[in-house]
């Protein structure tokens, strides 16, 4: 069972991909296609669905094996460990490429926007999420307090996972444009309630059973970890019924807990 899928925003972050997916590719299956940053490989199948071929990459070697074996029966999938600033593919090589949560992770977010252009074909699109730095009050009380007054972040709430630092909506948009991409779509990905739901226990979950709780390169195996299959848990009509009245509230909101992008590559390269 994908356990994960019980938890709002995770929830939210894969449906705004499958929703995406099955709009963009409805007449014509992508070609070629990029999951930059798999981790566990729990959105593989979903991607693969919708691309005759997907390659897959992580930094992480430990989550590209799993996720080899969880996904051992889809032909078209082809894994490798890559390194999100400086990736190995020529340019103009996909015409579709998908990173969920990964650009807060890589330590320079705007090369990583830049290598994500460059790899692209002209036209091709990218869908994009990302914790915000503009997250509701609710979600994570404690930081938001301390950055009135303070740089320094407590590693829980918002910048639990292993978080260093958050994404602002301002400066991805103006990373976009200098490198060539323009936003086709935006959404936010859960607002007030669900923070307030998530405030703080989800991370603390996440530190003591995820296999790679902190999302880097290395890190010792845990004598109790959790790993996530493909089946969809029924609760998991419970948390859309959740995230449903949470949009319908907040989703025009200023504050949300994450950020979705849908960018189009400049038909002619910078």
């Amino acid at each position: 069972m994908n356990y994960k899928l019980l938890f709002p925003t995770y929830r939210n972050r894969y449906q705004f991909i499958q929703r995406s997916l099955r709009r963009m590719a409805e007449k014509h299956k992508f070609a070629l296609a990029l999951n930059l940053g798999t981790g566990e490989g729990d959105y593989d199948q979903m991607i693969a669905a919708h691309c005759h071929r997907l390659k897959s990459c992580d930094i992480n070697e430990q989550d590209i094996a799993f996720a080899k074996a969880l996904n051992a029966g889809v032909s078209n999938i082809e894994y490798a460990v890559e390194n999100a600033l400086a990736l190995s593919y020529p340019g103009d090589h996909f015409d579709l490429l998908i990173s969920v949560d990964v650009i807060e992770h890589v330590g320079q977010p705007e090369q990583m926007v830049k290598e994500v252009s460059r790899v692209l074909k002209p036209g091709g699109l990218a869908m994009i999420t990302f914790p915000s730095l503009d997250f509701p009050f609710t979600y994570d009380p404690i930081n938001r307090i301390l950055s009135f007054f303070s740089k320094k972040r407590i590693p829980q709430g918002a910048y639990a996972f292993g978080h260093e630092y958050l994404v602002s909506r301002k400066d991805f948009r103006q990373w976009a444009a200098t490198y060539g991409l323009e936003v086709v779509f935006e959404r936010n990905l859960s607002g007030y309630l669900v923070g307030l739901l998530e405030m703080y226990w989800t991370g603390i979950i996440q530190r003591i059973f995820k296999a790679n709780a902190t999302n880097i390169s290395k890190q010792k195996d845990k004598k109790v970890s959790l790993r996530p299959s493909t089946a969809e848990p029924l609760l998991a009509r419970l948390t859309d019924g959740i995230n449903q009245l949470d949009h319908s509230l907040f989703g025009k909101a200023a504050h949300s807990v994450g950020k979705g992008f849908i960018l189009r590559k400049a038909s002619t390269s910078n």
